[in-house]
């Protein structure tokens, strides 16, 4: 049974465990989740050869650190599993600062403890309510932050405006004995950063001129991204000094670890029992990484891994849409990609190249250069030789959305259903037109065909051998 007065907790829970600092609790219980093998960071994917290690080493340095990274990188989830480090919850005094029975830092606290002794009452504080966050913005105050005078509180108590009882704490004192994360640090006013590290190193801080000393047990963590060290605002040097540990985070170096990071996430739990071939939903992952090197796009700002999720719950939507209009089976199509352009064109900051051509222009580009990348493993062992012949002559082929007429079709092009079959396991015409729709754009990727808004056709060189150059 859990005590409830201080007398009780003192017979029951070990001292030691009070006279631990939120860094020296979050690094004991690191060091047995390694000894015992557990997962760190669970679903946090493509970090753990490289930002876990050094998170791990801050941890056991017991330092403050920063996460350093462009959006759609993890960093905030990464701070809000930092709670998985503390204990599952904690004996305090019932106070806003949740004080410490034996290290007791507000008026309120140690007048209590005065009174009651060994009769204080006791709160037990889960770890999910040691964790507070803060998005900094530029019109964010030391009053926000830190605290300011209550004149009703004062004026209850009639005591001058200088009682430390008169004080309304802020975020950063409320998270004492927890983890007190900053999102966008940089963001922060100057004057505000000078007094978030001043009370952090040195205890003290004046509110309305009075000083007020409070030597907080917080674990404070930052996040930032690149572009606002010189963009926004930059992080003051005391701050920054302060600061022990900077992590680089980084987006997924591979296909597959991006795949992976979609998959979990996108909601593609359909109730039609929606299939999406893994050729469509490399396809999709795929935009995100020919985007991230497109010169038509900014890469100072980066290219969210919530496009790639944003843009499979589309294709899944899109899927979805087609089947209960047609009455087919839920399955996906590099069709439906197309149909998921609102996935991309609002998740992309364009260079002025990119402006001049129009965010849709610069997104179907991306698509076809997805659609080739993808394309590039899949296509060993398929013979696509006649489908390239076959717009080679000049033939033209447009394709319905429903999946029985887009089949009809398909069968014209010579030696493109046998590639689609050899593509994809399942049998059904709606599998089996997803798996030729994927070659077709795949080989337009390449640039051995040619996509229009609605036909496939001969490559534009291709055309001119045909027909000639013209004047």
């Amino acid at each position: 049974m859990k005590a409830t007065t201080l007398g009780e907790l003192k017979r029951s829970y070990p001292m030691a465990k009070l006279q631990r600092s939120v860094k020296d609790e979050a690094r004991e219980n690191l060091i047995a989740k390694l000894r015992s093998g557990e997962r760190l960071f669970p679903g946090i994917q493509g970090y753990d050869d490289s930002v876990v290690p050094e998170l791990v080493n801050a941890v056991l340095a017991r330092h403050n650190f920063i996460l350093l990274g462009l959006r759609g990188q993890a960093k905030s989830r990464i701070l809000r599993q930092l709670t998985e480090l503390l204990d599952d919850e904690v004996p305090a005094l019932p106070t806003d600062l949740r004080d410490n029975p034996l290290k007791p830092l507000s008026a309120e606290a140690k007048r209590l403890l005065e009174e009651a002794g060994d009769d204080a009452p006791i709160v037990w504080v889960p770890r999910d309510e040691r964790y507070v966050e803060k998005l900094a913005t530029p019109d964010t105050t030391v009053a926000d932050l830190l605290g300011d005078i209550d004149p009703i509180k004062a004026a209850r108590r009639g005591t001058g405006l200088s009682d430390l009882e008169a004080v309304h704490y802020g975020l950063l004192p409320r998270a004492n004995r927890g983890i007190f994360g900053i999102n966008e640090v940089a963001d922060l006013a100057p004057k505000v950063q000078v007094a978030l590290f001043n009370i952090l190193q040195e205890g003290d801080v004046q509110i309305r001129g009075y000083p007020v000393r409070l030597q907080l047990d917080v674990w404070i963590a930052f996040t930032a991204n690149p572009q606002d060290y010189t963009a926004r605002g930059k992080i003051v040097t005391p701050l920054k000094d302060r600061i022990g540990s900077e992590i680089r985070t980084h987006y997924p170096k591979t296909l597959d670890e991006g795949l992976a990071i979609t998959q979990q996430e996108a909601w593609t739990a359909r109730e039609e029992g929606l299939y999406i071939p893994s050729y469509v939903a490399e396809a999709s992952e795929a935009v995100a990484f020919v985007a991230r090197e497109d010169k038509r796009v900014d890469k100072t700002s980066g290219v969210s891994q919530r496009l790639s999720i944003s843009l499979l719950e589309l294709v899944a939507s899109n899927a979805e849409r087609r089947a209960l209009q047609y009455g087919e089976r839920t399955v996906a199509r590099p069709i439906d990609l197309y149909f998921a352009l609102p996935a991309i064109t609002g998740k992309i900051e364009l260079e002025y190249e990119g402006e001049m051509q129009g965010a849709e222009r610069v997104a179907r580009d991306l698509l076809q250069k997805a659609f080739g990348l993808a394309y590039g493993e899949r296509s060993k062992g398929l013979k696509t030789d006649e489908v390239v012949e076959y717009f080679a002559q000049g033939n033209l082929l447009t394709l319905p959305e429903d999946a029985k007429g887009a089949l009809e079709e398909m069968k014209k092009v010579p030696g493109l259903l046998e590639a689609a079959r050899r593509l994809e396991s399942h049998t059904t015409p709606e599998a089996t037109v997803a798996a030729g729709e994927f070659i077709l754009e795949g080989l337009a990727g390449r640039r051995k065909i040619a996509r229009g808004e609605e036909s496939y056709s001969a490559p534009v060189e291709r055309e001119r051998e045909r027909w000639g150059s013209g004047n």
